[in-house]
């Protein structure tokens, strides 16, 4: 397996990890929202960083979702969720986390369908570069 279809797959188990702490924060009433939200937003990052090494697409070192989707789409890849929308998540990476603002800049609920959405779609497209990237080694 080639080093870049290394770290997609790296980045798409640490998008599961922040997706697994969502899910028992977001069960426990007393975890703030904005610590919630980060996780949302790295699992996101994660996922889109991880098609971006896929497909060999080099970017800068961001938290900005919208950047790197804007990014996604120069090059010809289409995300499942716009970025527009994806930019209201921006503030959780790092402005809420050091802040006591209780903004709640969309909902939990599809803040956290994006996330599977944009990880599922991850997924699949890091699964056809690895095959492609199989086919070409051999």
């Amino acid at each position: 397996m080639s080093p870049h279809i290394e770290e997609a797959r790296r980045c798409l188990r640490l998008a599961d990890r922040d997706i697994h702490a969502f899910k028992v924060l977001n069960g426990d009433p007393d975890s703030h929202p904005s610590v919630i939200f980060f996780h949302v937003q790295q699992a996101i990052e994660k996922s889109l960083k991880a098609v971006l090494f896929s497909r060999g697409i080099e970017f800068k070192r961001t938290h900005d979702l919208a950047e790197l989707t804007a990014l996604l789409n120069h090059k010809g890849v289409e995300t499942p969720i716009a970025e527009t929308l994806l930019l209201c998540l921006n503030p959780y990476a790092v402005i809420f986390r050091y802040d006591e603002i209780d903004v709640e800049l969309v909902s939990l609920q599809d803040a956290f369908k994006w996330t599977v959405d944009i990880r599922t779609w991850a997924e699949q497209l890091v699964s056809k570069a690895e095959a492609e990237d199989d086919l070409r080694s051999r």
